[in-house]
């Protein structure tokens, strides 16, 4: 037993899980992944984005199909002779790490969040997003996907959110974004709007049973006459503030039990239900304008409502049905996308009675605080206000209701419609656009072009870009605090002209000094080591250079030799020595212990250049500490000088530090020694391009909240500061920048962008055309006026075998490594790959189904290749150029060149199970008819046909491997290696052509032989007569056989499949027909198989090869003698008999062929 990825144990892996393994580990050695791209070089490129995942869990089988499509398709490329790289990218933002986070911290809702701090937060977050890196690298590379983990982008990097800002406030400034209050689904938990198209992406709708309510709207000044109007949502009511008809409905003012009520004619039955009396009928407009009586009156006396003339009125409204309900429809405008818009098109106000918690604000006193629709009880907010209502008689009815309702994709809250401010692109000036260039785009399948993205797109709402959270890029927006005017920043460049205060600084190191030409470690300032002569040389050197630059302020540590520097540089350029200012933040590293002592020593208690920033030696400080320190000095002098040129002398460590403070520089940053500079040498001016930026602790850049929030300027109003608003950015808006903002552009590499934009080829499920497709077409239109990507693999979803979710809960589905190590990774990629989940068809994984595919492809091709290995020779080498003439040998190569046809063509569509069916089909054919048919020719005697045999079957092998290649690697590589494949790797060799000349005439007949088979096969088994058992004849109808008459191997095959002796042709007959009369002779040649076939047998138990010959000694009988005698000379050269011994046998194997007894026994 071992144990899988969760450390449980599970079966030995198979021999063909080992051998992927044993491969995966020559791929690493060879680097072969590396050669495959170098061979194109400077070829084409082929381009295609990869969505990138989060890694907040382990990968499933959605993951393993996308990334078996993701592997295939680049492998078939390179194989065409493109360059295509492959890079890895994280998505690192957004609700599903801040709700892990939450459940960490043990806290829920924003309240929480800010009471711990966004900073620890958001900081909690960070270590949290790559938790499961480990596992999904490990999972990648063993299902043989070959990419780029190295160089992995991540969304939550810095250089990716500038180019998210770039995107961002380039669509600003195309006049697409707006701020404006709209009703959105709305979760109350996470308290942040939330997409539709999150909502629709992962099925988010349940069916829950709610309570609908029919209430009474008295009608003012018509006494006790009530309009009765149907709600689903009572939490809704106390935010009422009027009430919609349809004005050219017919509606009826009914009496009923001594009150009035109106309702729609049509519904007045269903609504009053019996004991009524219908006293008038009139249209709906008759009712436009009539006010009613709050239901509620929380809101009546608050002069803060504005139109308030408008409000409790009833006005038309088209969308008003009598569909169901009463035909009289509540507003709520502030919790319904419908009411909001009448409410805007007639200025009526709108009341928002619930918090962002989703409880009853304070001013509802009979509710305060209660929820109107909690997780745990969906019905309780409404129980209550049917309480209230009826207490007061205003409740005219109730009824329950079975609906399907949203609830948020992430912690399963139900959502609600809910006014909000918020941020907007407006998809709809762009939306013709964006429909257009959709025709552009080759959709697999073809229904999703003008279907299920189309018809999104065509309903997509304005794209609500803002969100009310945390960990996510931060909106670039600042905002006024006094005039509210509003400012975008689209770089880290054009946010420090914002905060410059115009300072210059110029950096110094002090002169040499003492203890560097004695080689040792000077940290202490109170040790006085000066400055060399040499040293007070170099400084005046410089000193010179600086007369020119009008020097405002000079700082320096305290140490002597910094000082002694400062000094004469002042005596230089005329600088007052008592106005110099000695600053300890920009001292020498405290070097502890190793104060004084070498400085090699005090180098080796580091092993790796990262220790260096966070180990301490006692009595010392690390690196950290002196960016910590450094940082704080810096940021400190730049807030109390503007527009000054100030001197800063200091030490190597701390001056290399500082520059890296200033230009924010992360750790591997600084370690990279292709960008990073090297230290200033002995008195070394050079000027620090400082401007205040957001950091974080240790001073690197860092865009995310909180630090972001600190960063203001002031307006040019005069009167306000310019501060971020407080929310973060959709993170589809970041997924789907990922064409740009993976190479940071346009900040860099922008030949490269625009050269391999857009993509040829990208693939996800099918949830994504509303979501990660959707959103990168949106932005490529809106930025580049073109689309993202050509061609789109869209896939279905992969569901437990119980058609349900898989769910590790419910234990609804196998670990994929159990899977790994069963059937091994090639079975498991065919399957997927193969299956109709490839035509965005929901499938249910059945593992017994990953088995039938290794067993008729896997184990079929193990045992084609084991055949070939047995029976190899050198002379193949020989005569490779020798055509074969051996019909079965042409049939085989004929129907690989019609595999590499239809492969070709179903891969050029992207139609990847398309591709793959023939695969399956060929396996078929050369495993159980080419094979079966050949195997004698591999053991005759007849060199020329035997080498022809095996010559064919190594070409056939190799050339399967390449066309195999794509899609099962490792078995692919195994064949071409067995048989002797040219290069180092299958994986390194090109794609095997398609001749269209080739005659497929051979193909046409052996169809026709096979087909006569079958009908042959068909009677022997009504006659109930085994194979073995021969016959006379097989009688076949000539008309549409022609061809198969005139050659001699087409009979011989026919003879030898059904066992006939002979094959007529007859021009009377048009059926097949089989002489099933068994003679004596037939009989006992018939018997004499059967013996044959118990040897052969024998000898498979025996573990003995075809080249083994043994001695065969038999008990039995005159009558089994005389048998054996009869077919002697065959039967010892079939069988691999050096002899034939007639003699009492023990411990022997008895064999019963019908009246025969033998006991049989084999001797080496």
């Amino acid at each position: 037993m071992t144990k899988n990825s969760e450390g449980s144990l599970q079966p030995e892996k198979s021999p063909a899980a080992l051998r992927e393994e044993r491969i995966l580990k020559f791929w690493e050695e060879n680097k072969t992944f590396e050669k495959s791209l170098k061979k194109n070089e400077g070829k084409e490129d082929y381009i295609f984005y990869d969505g990138p995942p989060f890694a907040t869990g382990l990968p499933h089988f959605g993951h393993i199909l996308g990334s078996a499509i993701k592997d295939a398709v680049p492998r078939y490329q390179t194989m065409q002779g493109k360059r295509v790289l492959r890079k890895w990218g994280w998505d690192c933002h957004g609700l599903p790490i801040e709700n892990i986070v939450e459940k960490d911290l043990k806290i829920s809702g924003k309240k929480q969040i800010e009471e711990i701090g966004v900073k620890n937060f958001n900081e909690h977050a960070r270590s949290k997003v790559l938790e499961y890196i480990h596992e999904w690298k490990k999972t990648v590379d063993r299902i043989g996907r070959w990419v780029d983990f190295d160089g992995s982008f991540k969304t939550m990097d810095n250089n990716y959110i500038e180019s998210v800002w770039w995107a961002l406030k380039s669509i600003n400034d195309k006049g697409l974004i707006y701020e404006g209050t709209r009703v959105l689904p709305y979760c109350p938990r996470c308290e942040t709007p939330i997409a539709n198209s999150e909502i629709a992406m992962d099925n988010s709708y349940k069916d829950i049973t709610d309570i609908s309510v029919y209430v009474k709207l008295e009608l003012v000044n018509e006494s006790n006459t009530f309009l009765i109007a149907w709600t689903t949502t009572p939490w809704t009511l106390p935010g009422n503030t009027a009430a919609a008809v349809n004005k050219d409905v017919l509606y009826v003012r009914a009496q009923k039990e001594g009150a009035f009520y109106i309702v729609a004619k049509d519904l007045a039955e269903k609504v009053l239900k019996e004991k009524y009396e219908i006293i008038e009928e009139f249209k709906g407009k008759k009712l436009v304008g009539k006010s009613y009586k709050p239901l509620f009156d929380y809101y009546k006396n608050d002069e803060k409502i504005l139109n308030k003339k408008n409000i409790w009125k009833v006005y038309a409204a088209p969308y008003v049905t009598t569909d169901a309900g009463t035909g009289i429809v509540h507003l709520a405008p502030a919790f319904g996308e419908e009411d909001m818009e009448l409410a805007k098109e007639h200025d009526i106000p709108f009341i928002i009675h619930v918090d962002h918690e989703g409880k009853f604000k304070q001013e509802v006193v009979d509710f305060a605080g209660k929820k109107i629709k909690p997780k745990e009880d969906h019905q309780s907010g409404d129980v209550e206000i049917i309480k209230n209502l009826a207490h007061r008689g205003l409740l005219f009815a109730k009824e329950k209701i079975l609906h399907s309702y949203p609830h948020c994709f992430r912690c399963e809250t139900p959502l609600y419609y809910y006014a909000i401010p918020a941020w907007f692109i407006k998809i709809t000036d762009v939306k013709k656009k964006l429909l257009a260039l959709n025709n552009k785009i080759n959709w697999v399948p073809e229904h999703l072009k003008e279907g299920r993205f189309r018809k999104s797109m065509e309903a997509a709402p304005d794209w609500n870009i803002s969100r009310n959270r945390y960990w996510a890029s931060p909106l670039p927006i600042w905002k006024c605090d006094h005039c509210t005017s509003c400012e975008f920043m689209g770089s880290l460049s054009e946010l420090k002209n914002k905060t410059s205060r115009g300072n210059t600084f110029i950096v110094m190191r002090h002169g040499e000094c003492v203890h560097n030409v004695q080689n040792i470690l000077s940290t202490k300032a109170d040790v006085p080591h000066h400055l060399t002569e040499k040293g007070k040389e170099e400084v005046m050197i410089s000193a010179e250079k600086l007369k020119k630059e009008k020097i405002d302020v000079v700082i320096t540590s305290p140490f002597v030799r910094t000082k002694e520097t400062t000094d004469i540089v002042a005596g230089i350029i005329n600088y007052p020595k008592d106005k110099i200012i000695v600053d300890d933040r920009i001292t020498e590293i405290k070097a502890g212990v190793f104060d004084g002592k070498a400085i090699n020593e005090y180098h080796a208690q580091f092993k790796t250049q990262e220790e260096y920033f966070t180990k301490t030696l006692e009595g010392g400080e690390n690196f950290n500490d002196i960016r910590k320190r450094v940082g704080n000095f810096i940021y400190d002098i730049d807030s109390k000088y503007e527009n000054k040129t100030i001197l800063i002398v200091s030490h190597d460590t701390t001056v290399w530090l500082l520059f890296a403070v200033g230009e924010g520089k992360t750790i591997p940053q600084l370690l990279d020694t292709s960008v990073s500079d090297d230290y200033l040498q002995h008195a070394e001016i050079k000027t620090l391009k400082f401007t205040e930026i957001p950091h974080n602790d240790l001073y690197e850049l860092d865009f995310h909240r909180p630090y972001i929030d600190n960063v203001s300027w002031g307006c040019a109003c005069k009167k306000g500061k310019m501060k971020r608003i407080p929310e973060v950015i959709d993170c589809w808006f970041e997924s789907g920048s990922m064409p740009y903002a993976a190479k940071h552009y346009p900040f860099e590499n922008e030949v490269e962008f625009k050269k391999n934009f857009p993509a040829q080829f990208i693939s996800e499920y099918i949830a994504q055309t509303r979501t990660w497709f959707y959103y990168t077409h949106a932005l490529s239109v809106m930025l580049f006026n073109k689309i993202a990507f050509e061609n789109v693999v869209t896939t279905g979803n992969v569901l437990a075998e119980d058609g349900q979710k898989m769910s590790k809960s419910k234990g609804n589905f196998p670990d994929p490594w159990l899977v790994f190590n069963k059937y091994g990774v090639d079975a498991l990629r065919y399957y997927l790959l193969s299956s109709p989940v490839m035509k965005s068809e929901d499938m249910s994984f059945k593992e017994k189904e990953v088995d039938e595919v290794y067993k008729k492809i896997v184990l079929r091709l193990d045992n084609v290749v084991s055949f070939y290995e047995m029976y190899k020779t050198e002379e193949v080498i020989e005569t490779q150029n020798t055509k074969s003439t051996n019909v079965l040998d042409l049939w085989i190569l004929t129907r690989l060149n019609e595999l590499v046809g239809e492969v070709t063509q179903g891969m050029d569509k992207y139609e990847l199970d398309r591709a793959l069916a023939p695969l399956a089909l060929f396996v078929d054919d050369l495993s159980t008819w080419y094979l079966r048919r050949s195997r004698d020719r591999f053991k005759i005697e007849l060199m020329q046909d035997r080498v022809f045999a095996i010559s064919t079957l190594k070409e056939v092998i190799v050339e399967l491997s390449k066309v195999m290649a794509p899609f099962m690697p490792f078995i692919a590589e195994d064949m071409y290696k067995k048989a002797g494949g040219s290069l180092e790797s299958v994986h390194l060799e090109s794609w095997p052509k398609f001749d269209k000349k080739q005659n497929i005439k051979g193909l046409e007949n052996m169809q026709m032989v096979r087909e006569l088979v079958s009908q042959g096969l068909q009677i022997r088994a009504k006659e109930a007569i085994k194979v073995r058992q021969p016959l006379a004849a097989v009688t076949i109808p000539i008309k549409n056989n022609q061809a198969l008459e005139a050659e001699p191997q087409y009979i011989e095959l026919i003879k030898d499949e059904l066992n006939v002796k002979t094959v007529v042709f007859d021009k009377t007959t048009s059926l097949v027909k089989v002489d099933t009369v068994i003679t004596p002779e037939l009989k006992s040649e018939g018997d004499y198989r059967d013996l044959l076939r118990a040897v052969q047998e024998m000898r498979k138990k025996n573990n003995l090869v075809q080249s083994d010959r043994v001695a065969l000694e038999v008990e039995t009988d005159d009558l089994g003698r005389k048998l054996i005698e009869q077919f002697k000379s065959e039967f010892m050269k079939i069988a691999g008999l050096s002899a034939i011994g007639f003699t009492k046998v023990d411990n022997a194997q008895e064999i019963k062929v019908d009246r025969f007894s033998f006991k049989l026994l084999l001797r080496k």
